[in-house]
């Protein structure tokens, strides 16, 4: 196992990696709207989901890969009736790659952010 690590994405604030590469896979740990710098990102939807989608983009390239190596991506919203946003920003940011996706509503995330996103890649 190899682990992840990249300064153009917020370094983990707790005890885990930005992600792990295992036989080929690279599993990205569950990003937040922070940006490198550890700047808060408390924007709008659309704000918070690209900062999220751009820190995933750093890791998967900071392990050798890039999006277009993306498998699949669980998508963490606070409100489900922002998705239309956010599958807007995510629509864009992804373009004619389409991974397998999960969207989980949930009561809370860290901080009050309205998004967490995590994503599994395949090695390039």
């Amino acid at each position: 196992m190899r682990i992840i690590e990249t300064l153009n994405a917020p370094l983990p604030a707790g005890h885990y990696s930005q992600a792990t590469e295992w036989n080929g896979l690279i599993f990205v740990a569950g990003q937040l709207p922070i940006k490198p710098n550890r700047e808060k990102v408390l924007g709008t939807i659309e704000e918070q989901t690209l900062q999220t989608l751009e820190n995933v983009k750093a890791i998967v390239e900071a392990a050798g890969s890039d999006l277009d190596q993306v498998l699949k991506v669980t998508v963490y919203i606070a409100d489900i009736s922002l998705w239309d946003q956010v599958n807007k920003v995510y629509t864009e940011f992804f373009g004619s790659h389409k991974p397998a996706r999960a969207i989980v509503p949930v009561k809370d995330l860290h901080y009050g952010f309205l998004i967490e996103i995590e994503a599994i890649a395949a090695k390039k």
